[in-house]
């Protein structure tokens, strides 16, 4: 039996990040024992963050934003008839690349598909690349879709 294939798919809520969900569920349809897993990287963890200096207030409304996020990609899955996937929530204080590639290879992913911007130039100099990071340093294809 063939082995299944994962693959993952980070998402921040960003445009860029819907066309990623949209291409990693249609590629992922064209081909059997595939799994998709929908990651966000969280910057604000309950469990990691001390109450007195962020709030409850502010903490609780990171986590329903971060549910709607990885709501939206179920939720565009389901309405395409793509069954297979997960949900999944790491977190990071800094570097998003570093989470992303961490999980990718701890969870035995085989390939990322995600959105990217596109920044050239100054602007990428500036603000970075989480999408060039994980090209640059993943242990799988990846998938960048503008």
């Amino acid at each position: 039996m063939a082995e299944s294939m994962k693959i993952l798919c980070p998402t921040d809520g960003s445009r860029a990040s819907e066309k990623g969900i949209d291409f990693a569920i249609n590629f992922a349809d064209n081909f059997s024992n595939v799994e998709v897993t929908f990651l966000l990287i969280t910057r604000i963890s309950a469990d990691q963050t001390d109450a007195r200096y962020l709030g409850a207030t502010l903490i609780g409304a990171a986590e329903i934003q971060d549910e709607m996020e990885l709501d939206n990609a179920a939720n565009k899955a389901k309405k395409a008839g793509f069954a297979d996937f997960k949900l999944a929530k790491a977190y990071a204080r800094r570097n998003i690349a570093a989470a992303i590639l961490d999980y990718a290879e701890k969870e035995g992913f085989n390939h990322v598909i995600m959105g990217s911007t596109g920044r050239t130039g100054v602007e990428r100099i500036l603000i970075g690349s989480v999408a060039s990071e994980v090209v640059a340093k993943a242990h799988c294809p990846v998938t960048i879709v503008r």
